[in-house]
């Protein structure tokens, strides 16, 4: 008992003074607190030894805990580059950043910084502090030195290039987000960010390549499927695009964006049938039911069912008037029920507000492509779609070359 307490007592000792001399080199007052507990660990064991009194086996435990145990898990953690104060600072911002206090957190993180611009965590956990903020540049800053203290910090990529596109620096993204993927191939949220630009920049080649790429890792995933369509849609490659967007509905049977497209395709195609049954699948949809009643009554005009065709297009301008009104009044096709039709005095719609589902650029420029071509392919033959359908298997040709290839053929029959 008195040998245990003898050894516990000069080990002891000897670890505060090599703490207390830690705190003096570097200047750290965050050794303190440390001290302090070693010093509570060193009462216990006097007390015992002054009153002789043996301690319970509790206290014994707290005792080589606080007096010996954590100063030399301080220490090991040291040799291994991580420091007191940055382990301590660390817990600060956390603490902080979950209590949405961004102030403390990055006072407590260029505390860091201030004493080891090389701290890896410190400059990840400030750029997140500053994005919270809004201070993307800085964030930007803080992100691409995390990656230079860790190349293999690849969600830090993709941070750079998301807020390097939301600051429209579309360029700089690419070149990031193509960086990043020649690196990790398989991570479906950088090709899926590297389409999206490239479609808006109608690099939509481009963009079949990236997300065909992405593919071969994730073959279930609905974004990937549904850009996809969008990118094959703009090459007016509608066969691909019908594949993709049936995918993708297979997918997700509650996004009715896929299912809206293979609708206006199956009306290029002249499937009134398929394009029925497809939109009546998207009424249920807030911002495309308007438009899916509106083509429901085309349809119906098509097959010479006035009464129904004049029952959608009623339901189409109630549910919102001022788009569904502006469409059939250019559209001859509803000259014969214009007079049925009930066009309200008042075409202003109330603004809506926080609608989750709202279409993006891209899919809205998209959807009217294809809703451009029905009407374009509306008075073809059905020899003219079969041509389409071929064309629709080479990227390079669009609808105007259907026009080329019946000249041809005429020739070809008058020689």
């Amino acid at each position: 008992m008195l040998v245990e307490q003898i050894i516990f007592t000069f080990i002891s000792f000897a670890i505060f003074v090599l703490m207390f001399f830690r705190m003096i080199k570097n200047n750290d007052t965050t050794y303190v607190v440390i001290l302090v507990l070693e010093a509570m660990g060193i009462a216990l064991n006097f007390i015992e030894v002054l009153f002789d009194i043996k301690l319970n086996m509790i206290f014994v435990i707290i005792k080589y805990i606080l007096a010996i145990l954590l100063p030399i898990l301080i220490i090991i953690l040291e040799k291994k580059g991580i420091s007191l104060l940055e382990m301590v600072n660390i817990q600060k911002a956390k603490i902080a950043m979950n209590l949405g206090d961004n102030k403390k957190a990055k006072q407590a993180l260029l505390k860091i910084l201030d004493k080891n611009s090389n701290s890896y965590k410190a400059h990840l956990m400030l750029a997140q502090v500053y994005e919270n903020e809004g201070g993307m540049r800085k964030a930007i800053d803080e992100y691409v030195q995390a990656i230079d203290l860790n190349k293999k910090d690849y969600d830090s990529y993709y941070k750079v290039a998301k807020l390097l596109d939301g600051l429209d620096k579309k360029e700089e993204a690419s070149q990031m987000l193509y960086s990043l993927l020649n690196k990790k191939p398989e991570m479906t949220d950088a090709s899926i960010l590297l389409g999206e630009i490239l479609i808006e920049n109608e690099m939509y080649k481009e963009a079949v390549n990236v997300y065909q790429d992405a593919l071969r890792f994730d073959q279930v995933n609905y974004d990937l499927y549904y850009n996809l369509g969008i990118a094959y849609t703009m090459l007016n490659d509608f066969q691909n695009a019908k594949t993709c967007y049936e995918k993708a509905a297979e997918i997700n049977s509650l996004l009715h964006n896929a299912k809206y497209s293979l609708a206006e395709i199956a009306l290029i195609y002249k499937d009134l049938e398929e394009a029925e049954r497809r939109f009546l699948e998207t009424i249920e949809d807030e911002e495309l039911s308007a438009d899916a009643y509106y083509e429901l009554a085309k349809i119906y005009l098509i097959k010479g069912d006035k009464e129904t065709a004049i029952k959608y297009i009623n339901t189409a301008i109630d549910t919102n008037s001022k788009k569904i009104v502006e469409k059939v009044k250019k559209d001859p096709i509803f000259i014969p029920i214009m007079a049925k039709i009930s066009i309200p005095f008042n075409l202003e719609e109330p603004e809506k507000e926080g609608d989750a589902n709202r279409l993006n650029e891209k899919e809205i420029k998209a959807k009217e492509h294809l809703e451009e071509m029905s009407e374009l392919t509306r008075n073809l033959s059905y020899n003219d779609i079969n041509l389409l359908k071929k064309n629709g298997k080479n990227k390079e040709n669009s609808y105007l070359d259907i026009e080329n290839e019946k000249d041809k053929e005429q020739r070809e029959r008058q020689e």
